[in-house]
């Protein structure tokens, strides 16, 4: 019986599921993960964002569950106010890492306002599930942890800082380092939220004290205790570098997506 001369074609090398998980598959595994949240970030129209950090082990009903509390409310205001933007771009959209505890709060504080949300999940040996108050299209999931971190700077306008552990201290210093070497071509606001707290884990006069870091750099961060302070600072911070008329033309006529020197 003759064969098909068909059945012997190899399998398309895009399509080559064994050669994209290999080692040598590796490049475009990393390209991937970063044209595909291009493409979803800008069929969604988000300009940019406000990153809310803080730990996965913070409960509602938890005894620190006051941040809880507040990351949820803070990020029910942000969503509201800038829901009410003009620009037909979706302006400070706030984004998580897409897990349980402030990641969480975060999210279902803008699903509270009517708002879309984004998690920037990962991938990890003891599982992190995404939370379920992420905007669906807007629910994304890395494998490698510098491509998330990509995103997380890319878009961001400013960074909220919750308390929290290893992940949040090397969340937050790796973005005050990309601030200090001027490696963002862009203002951004990094907020710790819990002065008490941060002060306590990270001593930051001592390091300037020290010649660590220049004076100046501890002008990088601003320290809040209250959901309404913290919103007043973002909103005057926000507007003042961002929503000014000319910059809301540029926001029509180009997206910051595209902008970035990251």
């Amino acid at each position: 019986m003759r064969k098909s001369r068909h059945m012997n074609r190899a399998p398309l090398a895009y399509k080559n599921e064994a050669f994209l998980d290999s080692w040598n598959g590796r490049a475009i595994r990393i390209l991937a993960e970063y044209l595909e949240p291009l493409d979803r970030f800008s069929r969604e129209k988000i300009r940019d964002t406000v990153v809310f950090f803080g730990s996965a082990r913070i409960t509602e009903d938890g005894p620190q569950g006051r941040y809880y509390q507040e990351a949820r409310e803070f990020a029910r205001l942000i969503t509201q106010w800038s829901n009410a933007l003009e620009p037909p771009t979706r302006r400070f959209v706030v984004c998580t890492g897409g897990g349980p505890g402030i990641m969480e709060a975060a999210n279902r504080g803008a699903r509270d306002a009517g708002g879309k949300s984004i998690g920037l999940n990962i991938a990890l040996p003891h599982e992190q599930y995404p939370n379920p108050y992420i905007s669906p299209e807007l629910n994304f999931e890395f494998n490698y942890f510098f491509m998330r971190k990509f995103w997380f700077a890319y878009l961001a306008k400013a960074l909220i800082v919750f308390p929290g552990g290893f992940g949040t201290l090397d969340e937050l210093t790796e973005l005050l380092t990309l601030a200090q070497t001027q490696k963002l071509e862009k203002k951004i606001m990094i907020m710790l939220y819990g002065a008490d707290y941060w002060r306590e884990i990270i001593n930051f006069d001592a390091l300037a004290r020290h010649g660590m870091i220049s004076p100046e750099d501890l002008e990088l961060m601003d320290f809040v205790d209250d959901v309404h302070t913290a919103l007043d600072h973002l909103k005057t911070f926000l507007t003042e570098n961002y929503l000014q008329p000319e910059q809301i033309r540029a926001a029509e006529e180009m997206p910051d997506i595209a902008k970035s020197r990251l």
